[in-house]
């Protein structure tokens, strides 16, 4: 088998087809979520705590040319994004798993055994056929 057609072979499975199509959806889902975030959440964040951009907010170490800015608000942010993605893909699972699930069936009846009465009865008459 050669090297082409394996990899036709393994690009063609149903498990490869879905991964990619859940990827591509998936980013464009992440893109919808950070627009959430963005553009709805974080201003209403930031409202609430006095008008604090939080993509703005930094920590500077050092002095003349030896220096770094350490951007923790883009942290922040991205912890929130991270969250109400999470949250959404969490919440579609349960409706999901809630629209799939069916009712499950009753279990058969098994029949009943013989009660310990009939055991014995019959442990006594095979006794006396000995």
């Amino acid at each position: 088998m050669g090297f082409i057609s394996e990899f036709k072979e393994f690009a063609m499975k149903g498990n490869v087809l879905d991964m990619a199509v859940g990827v591509i959806i998936g980013g464009a889902f992440g893109k919808i979520v950070s627009s959430l975030v963005d553009d709805i959440l974080m201003p209403l964040v930031g409202m609430m705590t006095g008008n604090i951009d939080f993509t703005k907010l930094a920590f500077k170490f050092g002095e003349g040319d030896l220096t770094a800015n350490l951007t923790y608000g883009n942290f922040i942010q991205n912890v929130v994004d991270f969250l109400i993605v999470a949250f959404c893909i969490f919440l579609m699972l349960k409706g999901i798993n809630k629209f799939n699930r069916k009712k499950e069936a009753p279990a058969p009846e098994t029949p009943a055994g013989p009660t310990q009465e009939e055991l014995l009865a019959e442990i006594r008459d095979l006794l006396k056929q000995k």
